[in-house]
């Protein structure tokens, strides 16, 4: 029996991560003769951020019936349960423990508890890196991350670009895949490192019995639906895929755009005292820290909806999606928009092959790696709306077959990407 350790948000958060170490607990645990255990945060960051990170809405979860135990123990804030987290670990006497890396902030209570399992000799630790390089730059991020990635015995990346930033981050260190060493022994210096890719979540599924037209017809879309979905941050470009639908609009009207999203920022009652105080502090610290043009406070693209006239055409749900309703918005659509101005493997797209939609996005990060321009998807150039609106108008005219999507999906199970670990 191989016992198991998935360290990170539990099925009680909001967001990919959450859903990502769920998933990831699953797909170990359906492989012969495992036992996983979830170690959770109970608090993510620090207490001064101005931001609900749990999911209240969901009444569906995704571990019911499942033997996973969920242990909520680790607070960002308080440094006793870093101690009383490893300790746990240690109890539990794992083969194994993989950390989901996803933020620099967390470099911290990450690094420091990765070194306390390190100094009992027998586990082995392994990062799986979501990225290396944040989307949002801070001063503070390559000392967090290379402090909380150093006390690994190996690193799981979801993309090309992952694997070329950690050599960047340390120089001296030799990354080599475990199949191209030929055996459990490395070299001095030489850590694994498993390039694999971002998993298709099978989390959720279509709903057999749901009515597509009646959904569409009493949301008052058109024939033609492009779907942005997800949390409103900046990176993700919402403002260029609004931008770019109007401009499409100018040729043909029987396309609307669905956009369903939490404002990342706005999810506390900003008549409270306390989240004034949150707010102050927490704009104070990123003043210091973050880089101007990465401050996404007066982000508001839903604004550009009323601004280029275009109400008509777009439908805006603006909060969390429960865990039950996430699949009728991609059931609805026959498009999903990915007009980042930068990108890391993603979730959301993950979510678009599990629902077979063909992807739209720029040509940033990794989406040239998982998308093949006319096979699964199309790309556009980045920064260029003229270029995107064009690409929408493409999918249309020229529509990418749901056989190659499913193809696509194939190559990228969970099953596959939990044997290659478990294997290493």
């Amino acid at each position: 029996m191989k016992k198991i350790v998935c360290f990170g948000p539990g099925p009680l958060f909001k967001g990919g991560i959450s859903n990502y170490t769920t998933a990831l607990a699953q797909a170990l645990r359906n492989q012969p003769d495992t036992e996983v255990h979830i170690v959770s945060w109970t608090q993510q960051y620090p207490a001064i951020i101005p931001r609900d990170f749990i999911d209240r809405s969901s009444q569906k979860g995704f571990l019911v019936g499942s033997d996973i135990q969920v242990h909520y123990l680790t607070n960002y804030n308080n440094p006793l349960t870093w101690e009383k987290t490893a300790s746990f670990i240690l109890d539990l006497k794992p083969d194994l423990i993989i950390l989901q890396w996803a933020i620099a902030l967390q470099g911290l209570p990450m690094g420091w508890i990765a070194r306390r399992l390190k100094k009992a000799g027998t586990l082995k630790i392994m990062f799986d890196l979501h990225l290396v390089v944040q989307k949002e730059g801070s001063r503070l991020d390559q000392w967090f991350t290379k402090y909380g990635l150093e006390a690994s015995d190996g690193y799981i990346v979801h993309a090309k670009k992952t694997g070329t930033e950690l050599q960047i981050l340390f120089p001296d260190r030799k990354f080599k895949d475990p199949i191209e060493l030929g055996g459990k022994s490395f070299p001095v210096n030489t850590y694994p490192l498993l390039q694999l890719y971002h998993p298709v979540y099978n989390l959720f599924k279509e709903d057999p019995l749901f009515d597509r037209e009646a959904f569409r017809k009493s949301n008052g879309l058109q024939p033609h639906v492009f779907l942005f979905f997800g949390f409103i941050r900046k990176y993700k470009g919402l403002h260029q895929v609004i931008q770019a639908f109007a401009k499409a609009l100018e040729t043909r009207k029987d396309i609307s755009l669905l956009i369903v999203g939490e404002s990342f920022w706005q999810t506390l009652d900003q008549n409270k005292f306390s989240t004034r105080i949150k707010q102050q502090v927490f704009g104070f610290a990123k003043s210091m820290f973050l880089k101007k043009t990465d401050d996404e406070q007066n982000y508001r693209p839903l604004e550009l909806i009323k601004t280029l006239g275009i109400e008509n055409y777009v439908r805006v749900f603006n909060d969390f999606v429960p865990n039950e309703e996430v699949h009728k918005y991609f059931q609805a659509s026959d498009t999903l928009m990915l007009y980042y101005l930068n990108a890391t493997p993603s979730g959301v797209e993950s979510l678009g092959y599990n629902f077979r939609l063909p992807i739209l996005a720029t040509r940033v990060g990794h989406f040239t790696e998982t998308i093949q321009d006319g096979y699964n998807g199309y790309l556009a150039e980045s920064g260029n709306i003229k270029d995107m609106a064009k690409v929408m108008l493409k999918s249309i005219t020229h529509p990418i077959s749901k056989e190659n999507i499913e193809a696509t999906a194939s190559q990228m199970s969970w099953d596959q990407y939990a044997k290659r670990i478990l294997n290493s």
